[in-house]
């Protein structure tokens, strides 16, 4: 048996009175003017409605929708016991996301929270189309929360906060637009882990930076005994190059400090100058002039 597949038809937006009012609607109204007019003046103060520069007010009368949609602002007429409306604030509005406990792509589970903020853009929509725009956007903040988060890993929400927080401000301003709503901004507050994972972090994380600090330490090692071993073949060329340095040692001990230093004289300065002093003239015999 075969079934018809019927096409998917969008759900009407409505946007003014689409309906001819009926009979007894009409009469309804006009002895609501009737009424206005035989209380006047004191109906008057009934009448009207004040409505802020930040403000909208959509009308229905009799559960239609008014022509012209949206009224406002300024001093806004009304129909005594006919009419109703509702305000609309234009201005952008905040909200908290409370935390959403998460298992990330790596299984790991956190708690994220995030503000998110938003205004209503086209009041008939935010008042026709759905029944709480700020509740639903609310649910729906936090269900999208949980979605983007869920496919991200550990290291990704620590260290992309602001590309995951744009993402988050896509996909929820694509999904409140049929509502009149703007996504303007959603900030992710905090990224909570567990205490044990805390914990296992901070191991690894120590463990990195001692495992550092030793390589470091071991290459200033090798550096300082390549230094030392071209040095050494530097003095083996010359003995006279190692007494130097230790003349040139003191020296710097003896500028740091005041102190006096008593060393011994070493004795291979008086090997070397012996043959000299043996044969100066001071030191020949009488008899090897004779």
């Amino acid at each position: 048996m075969n079934r018809e597949i019927l096409p998917n038809v969008p759900k009407p937006h409505i946007r003014s009175t689409d309906t001819t009012p009926i009979c007894s609607e009409k009469t309804i109204v006009f002895l609501s003017i009737i009424i206005l007019i035989i209380t006047f003046p004191l109906s008057i103060w009934f009448c009207f409605v004040t409505v802020a520069h930040f403000q909208r007010i959509v009308i229905f009368r009799l559960g239609r929708l008014r022509k012209g949609g949206v009224r406002g602002p300024g001093l806004v007429f009304l129909l005594p016991c006919v009419d109703e409306y509702i305000k609309v604030d234009l201005r952008t509005q905040s909200f908290d996301v409370p935390p959403q406990e998460v298992l990330t792509r790596d299984s790991v589970t956190i708690q994220v929270d995030a503000v998110v903020y938003y205004s209503i853009r086209n009041p008939l929509d935010s008042v026709i189309q759905i029944r709480n725009v700020h509740e639903s956007t609310k649910l729906l903040a936090q269900t999208t929360l949980r979605n983007v988060v869920g496919t991200k890993n550990l290291m990704e929400l620590l260290s992309a906060k602001e590309s995951m927080s744009r993402t988050i401000g896509v996909i929820l301003d694509e999904a409140t637009d049929p509502w009149g709503v703007k996504v303007e901004r959603v900030e992710i507050k905090d990224v909570r882990l567990p205490i044990a994972m805390q914990r296992a972090m901070a191991a690894e994380a120590e463990a990195l930076r001692e495992a550092k600090a030793k390589i470091v330490a071991a290459e200033g090692e090798l550096s300082a005994s390549k230094a030392l071993k071209e040095a050494s073949d530097v003095m083996s060329t010359n003995p006279i190059t190692l007494q130097l340095r230790y003349l040139q040692t003191l020296s710097n001990i003896s500028s740091e400090h005041n102190s006096t230093i008593i060393f011994p004289f070493p004795i291979d300065l008086l090997s070397l100058s012996g043959p000299a002093i043996n044969n100066s003239p001071a030191t020949q015999s009488p008899a090897s002039n004779l």
